[in-house]
């Protein structure tokens, strides 16, 4: 499990990394905070393009960045959303995409995915809530 204190620590972390968003076009600010197993923190952004496909969301922009950094196991992630300019207002849950991505590097049993609400507020999940019965990488073990 998780305590409150690092909750707390990943909430503000993600919210921060907001501040580094680019949505010129959906005015949707996300940040991330994934904690990997050494217990360091990275951070990620969505990043918006004017082609659309080519966008990026917070999460998977901070799973990239620690895999690009030699980190393979994930203990949890913070998510924060709102629109740009704005303090986190409602909740801003993972896409189907990020789930996926996240599964790929965690046990969704053990995973825990921290959803930060308006004034203080979160959600706490498993990813196994959020995406059950997934399809994982020992589904591909012969």
């Amino acid at each position: 499990m998780i305590d409150d204190k690092m909750i707390g620590s990943l909430i503000e972390s993600a919210d921060k990394a907001r501040e580094n968003s680019y949505a010129p076009y959906s005015g949707y600010a996300v940040g991330a905070a994934l904690l990997c197993d050494d217990d360091s923190v990275i951070t990620g952004c969505n990043m918006e393009n004017a082609a659309f496909g080519p966008g990026i969301c917070a999460e998977r922009c901070a799973v990239y960045k620690a895999v690009s950094e030699g980190k393979r196991h994930f203990k949890a992630i913070a998510v924060a959303g709102s629109p740009v300019g704005e303090p986190i207002s409602q909740y801003a849950s993972p896409c189907g995409v990020c789930r996926q991505v996240l599964r790929e590097f965690t046990d969704p049993v053990n995973f825990y995915v921290i959803i930060a609400g308006p004034e203080g507020t979160y959600k706490l999940k498993t990813l196994e809530e959020l995406l059950p019965e997934s399809f994982g990488p020992e589904n591909l073990e012969s």
